[in-house]
């Protein structure tokens, strides 16, 4: 009875021209910024989020079958969803920072008593 051979890992997938880096899939950051942007900015920063995961997980899948182009595109497409999060989670921040510096909701409910003392 022989010893069947050792099991190799497989090759690191690599774009054909360009062996020093594989193509980014920007899951790790399109991940995280969708949940910070449901603690900032609630629905606004979220949509672009899940955007962002769903072209990330398309990276893989074009890598696996050999699509280089395809893995290229989506990876461009994450990073740029991933941007658009992130800055609509800046803004979200900026707006809760100007929101609570102004009086917060007591202050909102104030001005809102006083508009309907108007009617």
């Amino acid at each position: 009875m022989s010893t069947p051979p050792p099991i190799q890992p497989p090759p690191h997938i690599t774009q054909p021209g360009n062996t020093a880096s594989p193509v980014p899939n920007y899951m790790v950051w399109s991940i995280a910024i969708t949940i910070v942007s449901l603690c900032v900015c609630c629905i606004i920063g979220t949509i672009p989020g899940i955007v962002a995961i769903v072209f990330s997980s398309k990276v893989n899948g074009a890598l696996d079958r050999g699509d280089f182009a395809e893995a290229k595109r989506s990876s461009d497409n994450a990073k740029l969803w991933c941007w658009i999060t992130t800055g609509l989670c800046i803004l979200g921040v900026v707006l809760n920072i100007v929101f609570l510096a102004t009086g917060g909701m007591a202050q909102y409910m104030e001005t809102m008593q006083q508009l309907q003392g108007m009617n």
